[in-house]
């Protein structure tokens, strides 16, 4: 017999999930209106919820209009006036017009499609960005108390690692409800993470503490979280759960574990110091959003078949009280693991209470669970930066300095583009992008040339694509310390550098 998750045993299936597992739908499925489906959740935060879909709808929508867009303009490239039809449409449904030599000739031959289509893309993720870091649409209420919060729970930095999958890129501002701008959050196929690179973070925060007291002084007992998120499918486990692990949810959440506790006795061994590092695992349900909150105990020992089950916290508490709500919250925590740590207890509380937002989220604006089970990403991001990569399916990560050093992150992205775009003759739209700290001499040029570098290593690996005109590459820099918009180098759909909208 199945038990609960409240014992911290195993999950709950939850009615009618697996309804629709002999026929997946579109991964470019229509959006939903956008009208909200029954009462919100006593826990849930409705306001924030409403302005969140908004911002989702548009940007998505902004992406989705292009291929609709282009077969307007297709169908009217041998007309006499073609090129002013041609723009007067694009900037009308898409915001932009085209480069006006990619439409003159086309009255002697075919529209190069996959080059408007990778363009099109390109400008629409330009304008995207430049909102972003100019308007902030995603500013989040506690900015100014999360530090003071995570403080009060014993750490004083988190640290996330999710599956470079875009089913997880909302992981932080919405899923988990956290001010992107102040958790650090790096993606990787798996969300197995580097741990070279985590330990270096930890070095660089350490040293930040000890020279100049930020977060806080290093004489204060608080600890650096390292959170991994894995991901699995409730509508498909079989097919939709992590590529990276085969779709097996034991071995993702095995392999996340072990990650882990690598790099915590990484630290041990090189600084004597573990007590300085905590770490918690969360498993996400890409098709609800729902969490397995994976609560260590009072060694910081994390246990895979104990975990709370969120979705399950939603149910039991849809129809109580605020308080009852946050009672129950507490209740399961210490069910799930009676010796943990106050401060672990509270921080798991907080986020199972957000995420609680975001399951009513999903519910209210799109059913039971999401119509695009699968993956639908619109582009492939390389390199270092795109923290403005806050909504689901978007993106694909590849996190990377160099292809090399990344080739299971991109081949997985090219894979996965495959299905969705090349099989239907559009090319693979790649953002190689670089942030860089524009107070450091030469980084700027430094970003420049790892741009240059991964572009032309990515048209040598994927050669093949990239002579039918099936792989494009927008290469963009940011000085993260200006707060500034991206600075467009290159872009493969126009030869020359555009650095216009």
């Amino acid at each position: 017999m199945q038990r609960t998750a409240a014992t911290g045993t195993a999950p709950c299936r939850r009615p009618g999930a697996c309804n629709t597992s002999e026929s997946q739908p579109d991964n470019r499925a229509p959006r939903k209106s956008g009208r909200a489906i029954g009462g919100g959740h006593p826990l849930s935060d409705t306001r924030e919820n409403a302005r969140l879909y908004d911002y989702e709808n548009r940007v998505k929508a902004a992406f989705d209009d292009i291929v609709p867009t282009l077969k307007k303009i297709s169908a009217l490239q041998h007309e006499t006036d073609f090129v002013q039809q041609a723009q007067r449409i694009a900037q009308s449904e898409l915001g932009f017009e085209f480069p006006e030599e990619l439409l003159a000739n086309a009255w002697v031959g075919e529209l190069d499609m996959k080059r408007l289509f990778a363009m099109s893309v390109f400008k629409t993720y330009r304008r995207y960005t430049d909102e972003f870091y100019t308007q902030a649409p995603l500013a989040h209420d506690d900015e100014n108390s999360f530090d003071e919060f995570i403080q009060s729970c014993g750490f004083h930095t988190v640290d996330i690692s999710p599956c470079a999958d875009g089913r997880l890129a909302h992981v932080i501002r919405y899923v988990l409800r956290l001010p992107h701008r102040l958790v650090r959050r790096k993606s990787y196929a798996g969300a197995m993470f580097d741990i070279d690179n985590s330990v270096e973070k930890w070095v660089e925060t350490e040293m930040l503490r000890y020279r100049e007291g930020r977060p806080n002084t290093a004489d204060k007992p608080t600890r650096y979280l390292k959170v991994v998120v894995y991901h699995y499918s409730s509508v498909d486990p079989s097919h939709q759960g992590c590529a990276a692990h085969g779709s097996d949810d034991d071995k993702a959440a095995a392999g996340g574990l072990e990650r882990l506790n690598s790099f915590r006795t990484t630290i041990e061994n090189n600084f004597c110091c573990g007590a300085s590092i905590d770490l918690l695992l969360i498993g996400m349900d890409t098709d609800t959003d729902a969490m397995k909150v994976h609560v260590p105990d009072a060694e910081g020992t994390i246990h895979l078949d104990r975990f709370v089950d969120t979705m399950d916290v939603y149910k039991v508490t849809q129809y109580g009280s605020v308080t009852e709500g946050r009672e129950f919250i507490a209740n399961q925590v210490r069910s799930c693991a009676p010796e943990a740590i106050e401060g672990s207890a509270k921080f798991a509380s907080r986020l199972i209470e957000n995420n609680l937002s975001q399951i009513d989220y999903v519910r209210r604006y799109f059913g039971d669970a999401y119509p695009d089970t699968g993956h639908a990403e619109r582009f492939i991001g390389a390199g270092v930066g795109f923290e403005e990569i806050q909504l689901r399916n978007l993106m694909y990560f590849a996190y990377l300095n160099t292809v090399e050093e990344a080739i299971a992150d991109t081949d997985v992205g090219i894979k996965i583009f495959t299905g969705l775009n090349v099989n239907k003759g559009l090319p693979v739209p790649v953002v190689v992008r670089f942030d860089y700290h524009g107070q450091v001499p030469g980084a700027r040029e430094r970003a420049e040339q790892h741009c240059q570098r991964v572009a032309r290593a990515l048209n040598e690996r994927y050669a093949d694509l990239a002579e039918q005109g099936l792989l494009h590459i927008f290469q963009v820099i940011r000085d993260c310390n200006a707060n500034a918009p991206i600075e467009v180098m290159h872009c493969s759909a126009k030869p020359e550098i555009d650095g216009g909208h």
